[in-house]
């Protein structure tokens, strides 16, 4: 048997498991306000509870990338939904801050794998052209899972209560598994079901030097020695903290500023991720269109300064105009255009530096160290929100040019590095 377009359905699998990782970490903001009530804790105990969330999932963004680099991506992604979808399940037994941060942190360090995964996972299925839209595609489904989070969660919550509602949640990436098993049984090269053209589009679509991609992988040291890792990392600590403060604490801001319960919070929040599934779909378009006639370089740093400038207009917009929430979420949505627009292809960049066998261990250290700012910012939004989120507002506007200006400063020319010494 043979299929058309296999490599649709492996990103296809790729977005539906970010669809379900999203619901999963949607849902503790979403019924938090009544969650609170249950377990008798506060504003404070949430950053904390949320911290442990990102400092495991920092820890796994880099964990996760080496394990994805030695099983493959097939396993890899396996193991990943399997323990967050069993971490979901946990809350259900939560009693008090300690022991739902317990199950946050187990959270996090599944949850992680899913990004160092798909970037590896598109080096491996698609030729380089096609990378962004495949990024693209598969960003769109953090977008669609909280999307469909928000709704989905307050209806649950109003029928069956916050505990059940985790476990429902959690069987979903426990049923994903059984197609992935089956569809993707093995790497495009010895796959069954690719057709012969297929094949040769993703094959010859590589760099040069890499269509065998069989060369040894480099050490974590080796990586980062190189200085256009740096910017990728870099570019990821700047860039992560607008896209977490935003599923993090809009479900909270808008419960503080506008008195909003769990089902109003249910029909607002879902509204901004429709700009950001647009903004994956679009950046990964754009960069594809640009590369027919421009440089890889060109074209990745093009897209990326677009969506960058897009955040920082969008953000000032919010901070001076949003005066309701229909306003709010409206530049929010905006907001999250631009983040989606620029990520995909940040995300897109250690695969374009590095080998195959490489490429989870770099995305895996930038996931790690963006997740280093998201924790920073998680710290400082109690402080410095007592009385306005405005000094946030204004914090996220200052990092997205600082995140352009890594890329452009520490990676003279998005290229193969591996073979380099600087």
């Amino acid at each position: 048997m043979k299929i058309k377009g296999l490599r649709w359905w492996i990103i296809g699998l790729v977005c539906l498991a970010t669809i379900i990782n999203y619901i999963d970490r949607a849902a503790l903001g979403i019924m938090w306000p009544e969650m609170s009530k249950d377990l008798g804790l506060t504003k404070e105990a949430y950053a904390w509870i949320i911290n442990i969330f990102t400092i495991t999932y920092a820890a796994g963004k880099f964990i996760s990338g080496k394990v994805y680099d030695k099983v493959g991506t097939k396993i890899g992604f396996v193991l990943s939904i399997f323990f967050w979808s069993l971490a979901s399940i946990l809350h259900f037994f939560a009693k008090g801050a300690a022991s739902l941060g317990i199950f946050r942190g187990l959270l996090g360090v599944a949850e992680a794998g899913n990004w160092p995964g798909a970037v590896k996972n598109n080096a491996e299925w698609f030729p380089i052209k096609e990378r962004g839209l495949a990024q693209g595609i598969f960003n769109a489904g953090a977008a669609i899972g909280s999307i469909i989070a928000a709704p989905t969660i307050s209806e649950l919550f109003g029928v069956y209560g916050w505990k059940v509602t985790f476990i429902i949640i959690g069987v979903l990436g426990f049923l994903w598994i059984i197609p992935w098993l089956i569809i993707n049984k093995k790497q495009p090269k010895d796959h069954p079901w690719i057709t012969d053209e297929e094949k040769r589009h993703i094959i010859s679509g590589r760099l040069e030097g890499r269509q065998n991609d069989d060369s040894k992988s480099l050490s974590v040291l080796e990586i980062l020695s190189k200085k256009e890792s740096w910017g990728v990392i870099t570019a990821r600590f700047f860039i992560e903290p607008i896209w977490w403060l935003f599923v993090f604490w809009m479900p909270i801001y808008l419960s503080d500023q506008f008195g909003f319960n769990v089902k109003e919070i249910g029909y607002y929040a879902w509204f901004p991720y429709v700009g950001a599934m647009l903004g994956s779909l679009a950046g990964g378009w754009y960069v594809k269109k640009l590369m027919n006639s421009s440089s890889l370089d060109k074209s990745r740093k093009k897209v990326i300064s677009i969506g960058a400038l897009i955040i920082v207009i969008s953000i000032l917009g919010a901070i001076f105009l949003a005066d309701t929430p229909e306003k709010f979420v409206s530049f929010v949505f905006v907001v999250l255009f631009g983040f989606q627009f620029s990520i995909s292809n940040i995300q897109t960049i250690p695969s374009d530096l590095l080998n195959g066998k490489s490429v989870g261990t770099l995305a895996g250290l930038g996931g790690s160290i963006g997740a280093v700012s998201v924790i920073i910012m998680n710290w400082l939004i109690p402080k410095i929100t007592v009385d306005s989120y405005t000094p946030a507002f204004i914090i996220l506007a200052v990092l997205a040019p600082l995140s352009v200006m890594s890329i452009y400063v520490l990676i003279k020319e998005i290229r193969p590095i591996e073979n380099n010494n600087n």
